[in-house]
């Protein structure tokens, strides 16, 4: 059996060799190393697969939640509503910036922000709304977007983990995550389910003065070339990676089918187990599976942990500090919200392996060997 990882890049990368190996070598050759022709390329086909008017490439995730909030003109003391149960990014550059993160609760099904708590934490001072599609599961936008509306609020979607869903709203319609919200922001890290092989990220809008802004805040803050209008940074993709993502896009959906389908597999292993709440899926989100996580009930989900490791199987845990109990929030209070779903789930998941290169063979292992543990 090949070596179970939590995301086989290598064997992914051996189905592609040789387009990446000529592109790849094409960029060394031209030189254009930095804001080559890929890079504008790279954005305009993923403005058509998202259907959005404006995407800005950058140089990470985390890169692209603060110039949003940057272009956004958000000044120090304004409140951002955010979950707590998320990487620590999504609230670091709250931080960062001199804002004030708000950490709600989240909805003990989907682990994403709980709209229903949103309200109550509004305050004159808030101006934003952060949601995070945890895992590939996306937000309950109709709802946050109501809110939204309601309070003049900007709505940043944190699409870290969901690029590809599809969010089904109450009248039909279908957009893709990263597309509701008034900016959204992603990340193309290697193990993303659209992942370079470096460090990348981009922002996406349907709003023409926002974009402008959005790419003049990037672009150390000009307006034309050495005329600088607003304190900016230097964020942008480099031409290697951007013909990685090229390469890639077109496999996207392909990618998250072989993930679903291992999702499907590990749900029809684990259902009614007595001990494990596999993942749900809401009938508004089409789940892209960038994470499969467990909620483990009445068992020790260390030992858990231990035991699949001798096993060679890796298993993650997606966090198990919440934000709001991180040091590096304590001088804003963070330690005084009470976020109870939040403290529960991360004394319980644990993500499992999956990626689009998994085999019969290897998922029958996981699966025996989660078993195992918890009969």
């Amino acid at each position: 059996m090949v070596p179970i990882q939590m995301v086989d890049l290598k064997r992914q990368y051996a189905k592609i060799k040789s387009q990446v190996d000529v592109a790849m070598q094409e960029v060394l050759e031209s030189a254009a190393f930095i804001n080559g022709a890929p890079v504008q390329m790279f954005g305009k086909e993923l403005e058509n697969y998202l259907g959005i008017k404006h995407v800005i490439n950058c140089a990470n995730g985390t890169d692209a939640l603060q110039i949003a909030m940057m272009a956004a003109g958000l000044q120090p003391g304004d409140e951002v509503i955010t979950p707590s149960f998320t990487f620590i990014a999504t609230a670091e550059v709250i931080a960062l910036l001199n804002l004030k993160p708000i950490f709600v609760d989240v909805d003990p099904q989907t682990y994403c922000i709980d709209p229903g708590k949103i309200e109550a934490a509004i305050t004159p001072k808030t101006k934003a709304i952060v949601p995070v599609h945890l895992y590939g599961h996306v937000c309950d936008m109709d709802a946050i977007m109501e809110i939204a509306d309601k309070h003049q609020l900007l709505v940043i979607e944190d699409n870290a983990q969901a690029i590809g869903a599809d969010y089904t709203s109450k009248d039909g319609s279908v957009k893709k995550a990263g597309t509701i919200g008034h900016i959204g922001c992603t990340s193309f890290f290697p193990s993303k389910n659209l992942g370079c092989y470096g460090d990348g990220g981009a922002l996406f809008t349907n709003d023409d003065a926002l974009a402008a802004q959005i790419r003049m805040v990037a672009n150390h803050g000009q307006s034309a070339r050495y005329y600088h209008d607003v304190v900016g940074v230097n964020s942008r993709l480099d031409t290697l990676q951007a013909v990685v993502l090229r390469i890639k896009l077109p496999l996207l959906d392909s990618y998250i089918q072989a993930r679903r389908k291992v999702a499907d597999t590990y749900d029809a292993a684990f259902a009614n187990h007595p001990k494990i709440v596999t993942p749900f899926r809401a009938a508004y989100s089409y789940h892209v599976f960038h994470q499969y996580t467990l909620q483990i009930e009445g068992a020790d989900r260390l030992a858990l942990q231990t035991y699949l490791q001798e096993k060679q199987v890796p298993a993650m845990i997606y966090y198990p500090v919440p934000a709001h109990k991180q040091k590096m929030f304590a001088a804003f209070g963070s330690s005084a919200f009470n976020l109870p779903i939040t403290d529960e789930l991360t004394t319980k998941v644990i993500s499992l392996p999956i990626h689009t290169e998994m085999d019969e063979d290897q998922q029958s292992h996981i699966i025996e060997s989660v078993l195992s543990f918890l009969k």
